[in-house]
């Protein structure tokens, strides 16, 4: 999986993303940011982190759904000015907007096993060749290792070959240092990994999906009107405040795609 650093350039790291499926990025870290996305979302995963847990995601896993409306901090990687123009160049191909789908914080605790491979975007019922839906973007929390659970992906999986097909050898792990991002092609075959260490792993994945689509998270009823009504404009446009071109999600108040907080 190729890496890059804080000063390649987003057309490059687009590019590679198109043509493997996943690529690693090392931003300038922002540790303090970082920080604060874990202490905002430490009480939640206490309180309601394990309502989740099942066979897919994991007995030993705990997850949390609306993040926006959990961290306020957690929006600086969300709407993060890398993330957008990854986003804008791999999205915007077939589409002139674009929303989050979903964004979840997965912990993945001492003892899980790994994630059965999957998919994000087969949860649409449809492909179009040559379209790609949605892109995730992964954060790391904290170190992903390979003992703690680095996510596993395949490199090149946008190919559509069948999951049962892939081999021990296709897989690799996005090991990298806390901070660091996790960008993959929603048709890119991955799933999280066994963490075997003693302590647990942390992580923060959006995707963003094409603006025509449902999205796979309804923000307007998981995150409450008078906390989306807190962030700034491009941030509430993400959550799916804005209409997709002049005739898909308008309404009468706003026919431009401009949300008003009256």
């Amino acid at each position: 999986m190729l890496e890059f650093d804080h000063l390649a350039h987003p057309r490059t790291i687009a590019d590679a993303l198109l043509e493997d499926g996943a690529v690693i990025v090392h931003p300038e870290p922002d540790l303090d940011l970082i920080d604060q996305v874990t202490r905002e979302l430490s009480g939640p995963f206490a309180e309601q982190g394990a309502r989740f847990q099942n066979d897919f995601n994991g007995h030993h896993t705990l997850r949390l759904s609306a993040i926006l409306a959990l961290s306020q901090a957690s929006a600086g990687l969300i709407a993060h000015d890398l993330v957008l123009a990854i986003c804008d160049l791999v999205l915007k191909r077939h589409c002139e907007t674009y929303r989050i789908g979903s964004s979840t914080a997965i912990q993945i605790l001492p003892g899980e096993k790994v994630q059965e491979l999957h998919r994000d975007d087969d949860l649409y019922p449809i492909r179009i060749e040559g379209v790609e839906f949605q892109l995730s973007a992964m954060w790391a929390l904290d170190d992903f290792t390979l003992e703690n659970g680095a996510t596993l992906v395949v490199p090149g999986s946008q190919d559509m070959r069948p999951i049962d097909a892939v081999q021990p050898g296709d897989i690799e792990r996005a090991v990298m240092p806390k901070g660091s991002v996790l960008f993959y092609l929603g048709s890119a075959i991955h799933g999280g990994g066994a963490n075997m260490s003693n302590a647990p792993r942390s992580g923060l994945i959006t995707t963003y999906s094409l603006g025509w689509l449902r999205q796979e998270e309804n923000h307007y009823l998981a995150i409450p009107h008078k906390i989306a009504a807190h962030y700034p404009d491009h941030v509430r446009r993400l959550m799916g405040y804005q209409s997709h071109g002049p005739y898909l999600g308008v309404y009468p108040d706003d026919p431009d795609g401009h949300w008003y907080d009256s």
